[in-house]
């Protein structure tokens, strides 16, 4: 099934983002961010002009526009990352340098999802939080079939695997679960 392009039509960033506890200053990077950086932008307005946003995606398309529109829109403590978060080490930001990092509908597309959590681990100083929303296993009229996604146990087992402890569980809009993750 598609996924639906307007993905604000589904989830709410600034209700989602809540939950991460962001302050003013942190640093924080959205793993897989996606085509129009929907919790990008939202994100530099939660860590103000102390804090800076690390965009993270596999595709260079995507990284630019998310260029082009910080530019339009004067953001300067925004850097795109280019990095396959599946393996880990390879997203250029320093290990434990990020306060907080969101996965936000990644789990659902990769071939290894537990090495996307361990990169995540890297990247998170110790007590940092980390956000997974993706898709619940209700089937729905768009999105992925029900056999692609990640089950929210499933998640949590392999978050814990990579050195997370659960901290919320979250509905995160009506086909959707969150959950918010403590780097241990």
């Amino acid at each position: 099934m598609p996924v639906p392009s307007g993905e604000s039509n589904l989830l709410n960033a600034e209700q989602i983002l809540s939950h991460l506890k962001v302050g003013e200053g942190m640093r924080l990077a959205e793993l897989g961010c996606g085509g129009r950086g929907h919790f990008v932008f939202p994100a530099l307005r939660f860590v103000g002009s102390k804090g800076h946003v690390y965009a993270v995606d596999i595709l260079k398309p995507v990284l630019t526009a998310i260029e082009r529109q910080a530019r339009e829109e004067h953001w300067t403590n925004v850097t795109t990352v280019w990095s396959n978060l599946e393996a880990v080490g390879a997203t250029n930001i320093p290990a434990h340098g990020l306060d907080r990092a969101t996965l936000i509908n990644i789990l659902f597309q990769a071939k290894n999802p537990a090495a996307i959590l361990k990169e995540a681990w890297r990247l998170l100083k110790s007590g940092g939080l980390l956000l997974v929303v993706d898709w619940s296993q209700e089937s729905a009229p768009f999105g992925p079939a029900v056999a692609q996604r990640v089950p929210v146990e499933k998640a949590k087992a392999l978050a814990v695997a990579a050195g997370f402890e659960a901290v919320e569980e979250f509905a995160a809009g009506r086909h959707h679960y969150g959950l918010a993750l403590a780097a241990r």
